[in-house]
Parts: C-alpha cells; sequence; structure tokens
C-alpha cells in the first residue's frame, strides 16, 4: 500500500535517510531487449516458483537433443522472464550468468537500476494484472508478452540506487533466511521417513535395524484392541451446536483447516471429553493420531479417543499409529473406504516391542524430531508471512 501526498507517491515503510517520493517510469526508460546468441553456456531456467536457476539444478531432463543455437545470453543482472508465463510471476533478475531458450525474453537494464529490486517490483500483483492485460492472446495459455507491451507499462521506483539496492539487500536476506529453513525442514522430514523406516521392524523381521542400547528381545505382535480401546464421540443435532457455551466441541476440520469452533453445554460422561494430553484419532474423511494440546472439550463423532493399556505407551502408540496409517487404510477389500470403523482398526495387528520403556524411548526421540520439524515450519510460516507484509508495505 502506498500513501498519497499530493501527486507523490511514497512506500509505507523505507529506510532510514530516503524521504523522496517515487517516481513514474516506463519500463522501456530502464531496460532494452537483448538478443546475443549463443550455445556454449550454462543452461538457466525461469519458473514462478524459484525465478532463474540453472537448469542442471532441476529434475526436468533440460532439451534432451535439442539444439542450442539459437539460445540467448543472459548477463549477471539481466531481468528475463517467460514470455507466456509473465502474468503468473516467471519473472526473475538473473544471478548467473548463462544461456535462455529463446521463449524467453532478456531485459538489459541501464544503469538506473538495481537489479535485485525489480526481481520483487516485477513480480508486484498490480503488475501481473497489467502484464495480462498487454499480452497478446485470445486465452491464457496462449497469451504472449512481447518486449515491446513490456517496456510500455509504467512503474514506481526510487530514483536513488541506492534505496533501490537497500529494498533488494533486505528482500535478498530475507529469502536466503526463508530457504535455510526449508533446507532445514525438508532434512528434517527426511531424517524422520529415514529413522521411522529403521527403529521399526519391516519384511517380515521381529528386529529393528537400529534399536537404543541395551534393548535386544524380539518384537512381538499384538491386535491394537489387545492395547488400546478406541471410543467413539458423540453426533450431534444441529440445534446441540451452539455460537457459544461450556464445552468447545472437537471436530475433525479443526485439527486442519477449520478454525471456527461450534460449543455445547451438555453435560456428558467422563469418556465423551478430550482433555490435555489425549491421544485421539481423526477417521472420517482425514485419517490419523493426534495428541490433544488445550483445554478440556467435547470430542465429535469421526473422532475416537484412544483409551491405553499399561503395555502400550502414548508418545509410541503416536508414531505407530501415524506410521501405520496408509497400511490400516489400504485394508479395503477392493472397495473405496470413505471411513475405517471401531472395529477394523482395533483388529488390525501392529508389532510393538514387548518392552514400555523402549517403546518411551522411541516415542520420545520421534516427540523431539517433531518438535525440531514443527519449530522450523512455524519459522517458515513467520518469514513467509514477513515477507508478503512487507511486499505490501515497501512497495508503491
Amino acid at each position: 500500500m502506498a500513501e498519497q501526498h499530493g501527486k507523490a507517491l511514497v512506500p509505507q515503510i523505507r529506510f532510514a535517510g530516503f524521504t523522496d517520493p517515487w517516481e513514474q517510469r516506463k519500463l522501456g526508460e530502464l531496460f532494452e531487449e537483448s538478443d546475443e546468441r549463443a550455445s556454449d553456456r550454462e543452461i538457466l531456467s525461469v519458473s514462478v516458483a524459484n525465478g532463474i536457476y540453472p537448469a542442471s539444478e532441476s529434475d526436468r531432463e533440460t532439451n534432451p537433443g535439442a539444439s542450442l543455437a539459437n539460445y540467448k545470453i543472459v548477463h549477471f543482472g539481466d531481468v528475463v522472464y517467460n514470455s507466456m508465463r509473465m502474468w503468473q510471476g516467471a519473472v526473475d533478475a538473473s544471478r548467473y550468468d548463462g544461456i535462455v531458450s529463446p521463449a524467453y525474453v532478456v531485459a538489459r537494464p541501464n544503469s538506473e537500476v538495481y537489479a535485485r529490486f525489480f526481481a520483487r517490483l516485477l513480480r508486484q500483483p498490480m503488475l501481473l494484472k497489467q502484464y495480462q492485460q498487454v499480452s497478446q492472446g485470445n486465452s491464457k495459455d496462449t497469451q504472449v508478452l512481447k518486449f515491446d507491451d513490456f517496456a510500455s507499462i509504467g512503474i514506481s521506483m526510487p530514483a536513488s540506487e541506492n534505496e533501490q539496492r537497500q529494498i533488494g539487500g533486505f528482500f535478498d536476506r530475507l529469502d536466503s533466511l526463508i530457504t535455510l529453513h526449508q533446507r532445514k525442514y525438508d532434512k528434517l522430514c527426511v531424517l524422520k521417513k529415514s529413522m521411522l523406516d529403521k527403529m521399526f521392524p519391516k519384511g517380515g523381521s521381529l528386529y529393528p535395524e537400529i534399536r537404543f542400547a541395551g534393548f535386544t528381545d524380539p518384537w512381538e505382535q499384538r491386535k491394537l484392541g489387545e492395547v488400546a480401546h478406541f471410543i467413539n464421540g458423540r453426533a450431534y443435532s444441529q440445534n446441540e451446536l451452539l455460537s457459544s457455551g461450556k464445552y468447545p466441541v472437537l471436530r475433525v476440520g479443526n485439527f486442519y483447516t477449520n478454525d471456527s469452533w461450534y460449543y455445547s453445554n451438555l453435560e456428558l460422561e467422563d469418556k465423551n471429553y478430550a482433555y490435555e494430553g489425549d491421544l485421539l484419532y481423526t477417521w472420517s474423511a482425514t485419517f490419523g493420531p493426534h495428541i490433544w494440546h488445550g483445554n478440556k472439550v467435547i470430542y465429535h463423532y469421526h473422532i475416537w479417543k484412544v483409551q491405553l493399556e499399561a503395555a502400550l505407551e502414548k508418545l509410541f502408540a503416536f508414531q505407530l499409529l501415524e506410521r501405520d496409517k496408509e497400511r490400516i487404510l489400504s485394508d479395503k477389500n477392493g472397495s473405496t473406504m470413505v471411513h475405517i470403523t471401531k472395529t477394523g482398526i482395533e483388529n488390525t495387528s501392529v508389532l510393538m516391542p514387548c518392552s514400555v520403556e523402549e517403546q518411551r524411548r522411541i516415542g520420545a526421540f520421534f516427540d523431539r524430531l517433531d518438535s525440531l520439524i514443527t519449530l522450523h515450519q512455524r519459522k517458515l510460516e513467520l518469514l513467509r508471512n514477513i515477507k508478503k507484509s512487507m511486499l505490501d508495505k515497501m512497495f508503491v
């Protein structure tokens, strides 16, 4: 958002020392189309999600058997965009020297331009709409933004290259932090998957590949119903669900995407309430275990409270149910399963250590790993929200 001062536009947030209004310019005053050709340099790609990156870093095969004779040269700092996907934001200022497909447009900046500032400016929602308006073609799939049409678009920018540099550098640092936490998050998810594979028996074995020291006994096969009881939630009629009341009613959606709550004033048996630390299992539409963290709630039909026997430790049970979720749900007898029955899950056979202490060690290990994964996930969400907010407030 921008503030109006007379006829001058200034961003809502600025770095200290910059007070001059931003100026209106045409992109054609700042960039010229480059048509240099080469075939002996690194191939670059441009995507909406990742900007410009070496094609060798992509999982997709790069131009198998294609001629590179007409590829366009890209220098560090050039703005490159996908002429058919510009309206989606397939544009970036290159941090690489290389070549790109002839389908891309290479726009070379003049001395007034700090490219990393324009890497963000050219992705602003208001400009994406303008690209779509001036692109040539009858539908989104055939629209092409030619350089002459790109050049006709008006933008607002700081006259000071130093202000451009500070804004561009700020967002580069923010993107580096986002990438760092994304990599940590991805690595932790891979680590968890690997450790679940190694710390639970597989292939008919009763012994996991990795164990904590001191545990050597084979795991035992038990039916879930022998060590856990799945207690049905209560089905409510619509007139029993209130907009306010004594007890929140926990529904499946509240675990995933739905932040709205219903309430009830009904006094029920203790088994119908979920308390801090209870193990719950959602069994309709979206499946899986959850440990409830919150105040006393009534849990709705389509949620089970899992009451454990002394032979099954809670944190281990959570990982066991999460790990075996796909296997439990795959037992469909050829039909399309829209839910799993209480009898079905209690008759499911699982492998577990006889030693509750071994279960406790395994459960605690994965609980710490889950906490780390959640930590980086939250940091990622926070940084992305900060970036979104600052893109809105630091541009006109």
